[in-house]
């Protein structure tokens, strides 16, 4: 099953990249400095690549809110990938994980109820599109965000 939510677009029926997209993906460990590691990896592809400082900086966001629930809620293993398409012009985020985790991570046990629930709020509000869909033995969440303002 597949949610979407599209403002500005269709939503992804597929990874399909066109010819020119630049992709690339890394195996993270299952903990909480793979945001971290992930931004970084990030801010080094959006700099190659000529991303506008406003859409990068929704980009950074989005991979760190990714990263952080499937290593708060779900199990590893931990997977990223993002790829721009000048065509459409938009970066892509996917982060993939073993699905959900029986007890939340450290951080989100410790946290308020009040303090949970933001992360998809920023990402509905950052993207042009995001979803969810499950595979075979892990679980997938996707965003695009356009990167030119």
């Amino acid at each position: 099953m597949t949610c979407t939510y599209a403002p500005e677009a269709p939503p992804r029926q597929s990874s399909a990249r066109s010819p020119s997209a630049s992709v690339g993906t890394w195996t993270l460990a299952h903990r909480p400095e793979a945001a971290g590691e992930a931004r970084k990896i990030t801010k080094e592809l959006l700099a190659q690549w000529s991303v506008a400082e406003d859409a990068a900086d929704s980009v950074l966001l989005t991979v760190s809110e990714l990263v952080t629930n499937a290593v708060e809620h779900a199990r590893p293993p931990l997977h990223f990938q993002l790829s721009v398409d000048p065509g459409t012009q938009r970066v892509h985020i996917e982060v993939s994980d073993g699905g959900p985790a029986a007890l939340d991570g450290d951080w989100a046990v410790s946290c308020t109820p009040d303090e949970h629930g933001r992360g998809l709020e920023i990402v509905n509000q950052l993207t042009a599109a995001h979803g969810d869909r499950a595979e075979p033995g892990r679980a997938v969440r996707w965003a695009d965000v356009t990167s030119v303002p």
